[in-house]
Formats: C-alpha cells, structure tokens, sequence
C-alpha cells in the first residue's frame, strides 16, 4: 500500500488528521479518543448516540475500546515519514517537482503549494483545509458530496441531498460555518468558565499552601517549646537524682561509721569478757583452796 493511501487509511474522520491514541466503538469504526468524546459530549443532550461514521444508534454512551493494534499501525507510519514532508501531502499542480502542500481544496480535490494557493479561487465553493490526501473523508460516505451542512439532532456533519431527501429531512441544520461558530462560542464561555475556575483554583491552592506553611511554622515552635521543656525536665531529674543518691551514700556512709564504732566497742567488751572468763577458769581449776580464796 502506498503512503498516501495508508495515510488516508490512518485519519480520523472527524478531526482528519492522523489518529492520536485510536479508540472503536461496538460499530467497528475508529476515531480519536478526544475527537470521539467531543462528539458524544454535544451528543447526551439529544436523548441518544450515534457513531459519526455510520449513524449507528446507542441508547446508552458508548463505551471506547482502545485499538492498540491501529495505535501501533499508527506509531510506525509516522516513525516511518521523512521530516522535511511533515503532513506528508504534495501539491497535486506541482508536476515537475514534488513541493509540500499547505491546504487542500474540497471543491477541487487538490492539495495546493503557497504559489498555487494565491492563484486559487476564492470564491465559497472552494471550501480549503490543512493538507490531506483523504478528501474522501470531507464528502458524504452515501452521496459523494460534499458536507456542507450540520444536523445538530444527530450531531453529524451532512450533505445537500442528506438534508433534502435523506435521514436528517426536517432536522434542525445549519451551515458548517454557523455551526462551527456557534461550537466556538460555546467553546469560549466554557474556557472562560474553566479559566474561572482555574484562577479560584490557583487562588485555593495559594491559600492551602499558605495554610499549610503556617501550619508547619506553628509545629516547627511546638516542637522546638515541647523538646526544650522535656530537656528542662531531663536536666531536673538529673539533679534531683544526683541529690538523691547524695543522701543515699551519706546515710550510708554515717550508719557504716556508727555500726564501725558499736562493732569495735562491742570487740574491746568481747575481749574483755573472755579475759575475766580466763581468771575464773584458773581459780576454778586450782586445788589449793587458800589460792582460791
């Protein structure tokens, strides 16, 4: 398969440029993960679903399968592309040499160079897009024509006959233009919301940081009174255990002296004693009763 037809094989057909993280719906047919869930964001208001591609209805939102097989299709496409082609889309006037197209018309079918381009026509029915090789894809997949206008019931992008004769006859439809301008409004009053919402978010964060700031100020100051408080306790059991044991030793040290004292009284009456006890022994022991006497 050539390159070009690959790459018109590889684009989303609601933004038609190179899926970005390709996801399916149960109808088969891929899209781009935000693209898609653009789609069905305008879509949940109109009491039902619908697949862009083939108007498949859904009762319920559709749930998205990532296609990792076409990711990987993709990833090796675009690894593959030379850098100085970076939309890969020639002119299609440009015969002798091949130059990079910078938009493609949808009236003509042709992608255009900066020198075609200011020759064009610029008359409304020369609708121009970024470069692309899938024009197929800005033409109504029943009519061959081109889209030009948009049923905001079914939140699909629609052909004349589409309006006139087909399935959106009676719808709600607009131009493109109208419709797109009127998604950029709403666009904008969403951003600005969003900005809104943004800049409170910023002021809460700055407020939570600052709280959270003060918060750790005031703990590092606990922290600090609490740990020099238990040092102050730390250094008064000190002392009052160095005094303690002051006490202990001295009372022990006076009674020691005092018993020391008794103990040597006590020896020298001992001694004493048990000379007496030797006299009389004698005197007992003695035969002559005029010693004894």
């Amino acid at each position: 398969m050539a390159s070009a037809d690959l790459r018109a094989e590889l684009e989303c057909s609601v933004c038609l440029n190179i899926y970005t993280d390709p996801v399916n719906l149960k109808c088969g047919h891929n899209f781009c993960r935000e693209c898609i869930g653009r789609v069905l964001d305008t879509q949940r208001w109109s009491g039902g679903y619908s697949c862009p591609g083939c108007r498949e209805k859904f009762q319920k939102r559709p749930a998205l399968h990532r296609n990792i097989t076409l990711r990987n299709i993709v990833e090796n496409f675009l690894s593959a592309q030379p850098d100085k082609e970076e939309s890969g889309v020639l002119c299609t006037y440009c015969i002798h040499a091949p130059v990079p197209a910078v938009k493609s018309c949808l009236h003509c079918e042709a992608s255009l160079c900066d020198n075609h381009l200011r020759v064009h026509s610029k008359s409304p029915e020369h609708v121009l897009c970024d470069p692309t090789t899938s024009l197929e894809n800005r033409k109504c997949s029943v009519h061959k024509e081109l889209l030009k206008y948009y049923c905001s019931l079914d939140s699909a992008c629609i052909c004349v006959s589409c309006r006139l004769d087909g399935e959106h006859r009676g719808h709600q439809v607009e131009t493109l233009y109208e419709a797109s301008e009127k998604k950029k409004m709403k666009l904008g009053n969403v951003l600005q919301k969003l900005m809104t919402e943004r800049e409170e978010t910023e002021k809460r964060v700055q407020s939570l940081e600052e709280h959270r700031r003060k918060v750790q100020g005031e703990a590092a100051g606990d922290t600090e009174k609490v740990s020099a408080l238990f040092r102050m306790f730390r250094r008064r059991l000190e002392d009052l255990k160095t005094r303690v044991l002051s006490e202990i030793s001295g009372r022990e040290e006076r009674i020691s002296i005092s018993v020391v004292e008794m103990i040597r009284e006590l020896e020298i009456k001992k001694d004493e004693l048990s000379r007496k006890m030797r006299d009389i022994e004698e005197l007992c022991n003695m035969t002559d009763p005029l010693t004894v006497l």
